[in-house]
């Protein structure tokens, strides 16, 4: 329980800042083909493994909840003061999360490297959305069937993201404009400010419906396609250093984007020893369930 909890406490906090995705949490901490076939599960029609499932997603999702709050009650602030360290942190973790992937995956992409070109692929992906992002905001104050459509669209692309490493669904919500409003509306709804709720009730849905949509493609994608996946999943791993180099420029109070003299040297060593001590971690218990069985 508190395993899962804390997975999806670490996906959410990645979740909520624009550049970084969940789903690449997920591969650093192994449990990205155990968490796209459990969301698939709640699908199909096993009632064991459906079961199974849902206790997994109910542990994870309490932890996502739980790190979201945060994310969006205390950490938006720092977000926004120290956006250059927070960014240089998080290109700390991206650099060294590549290598980690090409090892954890090298049965997977040896010997193919005709599938470079999804690299590629997926630089252009990450780099053309970012491209989009802008600081225009949406305007959500009324609800109209438009706008409910709008966002409700911009959920399905945004929950998509977040199962994807390397694509944020806050880059997805900043490209949409809605980034700033969402927050503000579940930071309202926290407070009990229930006239925000529409926006994130069409926004829900469509991330409901974002799941439903392209989960199978996914799992299909790993299953019969792993290696040109994980060459596109690098590709967008790569293409989220220049998302998050871009990142303060999408800020509600917008900053230049980060150059050499803003960058934090101290703070990108923290965010790769994060994921240096997330794979010992890994390896560690890894080894222990081998000794074990």
């Amino acid at each position: 329980m508190v395993l899962n909890a804390f997975r999806g406490f670490c996906m959410a906090l990645a979740d909520s800042v624009p550049g970084v995705s969940g789903g690449t949490i997920a591969f650093l901490m192994g449990f990205y083909d155990l968490f796209i076939n459990s969301l698939n599960d709640l699908m199909g029609k096993d009632g064991e493994k459906r079961k199974k499932a849902f206790l997994f997603i109910i542990k994870l999702g309490v932890g996502w909840v739980i790190g979201m709050a945060l994310a969006v009650s205390v950490l938006a602030s720092v977000f926004e003061s120290g956006i250059y360290k927070v960014s240089s942190l998080f290109m700390g973790f991206i650099v060294l999360a590549i290598p980690v992937m090409i090892y954890e995956e090298r049965e997977s992409i040896k010997g193919k490297y005709i599938n470079v070109i999804w690299t590629i692929i997926g630089i252009a992906l990450v780099v053309c959305i970012s491209l989009f992002s802008s600081t225009g905001e949406t305007d959500v104050s009324h609800m109209t069937v438009g706008l409910a459509a709008y966002t409700f669209f911009a959920g399905m692309c945004a929950i998509s993201a977040m199962v994807l490493p390397g694509i944020s669904g806050s880059t997805i919500l900043l490209t949409f404009g809605l980034y700033v409003p969402v927050v503000t509306a579940v930071k309202d709804v926290m407070h009990f400010k229930f006239a925000s709720l529409p926006i994130c009730i069409a926004l829900a849905l469509g991330a409901v419906a974002g799941v439903f949509v392209t989960l199978r493609l996914i799992k299909k994608a790993l299953e019969k396609h792993r290696s040109q996946t994980i060459y596109c999943v690098i590709g967008m791993m790569i293409g989220s250093l220049y998302a998050i180099v871009k990142g303060p420029t999408t800020l509600k109070h917008p900053k230049p984007a980060m150059t050499w003299s803003k960058f934090s040297i101290v703070f990108f060593i923290i965010g790769a020893a994060i994921v240096f001590a997330m794979q010992a971690a890994k390896m560690y218990f890894d080894n222990k369930k081998k000794s074990e069985a």
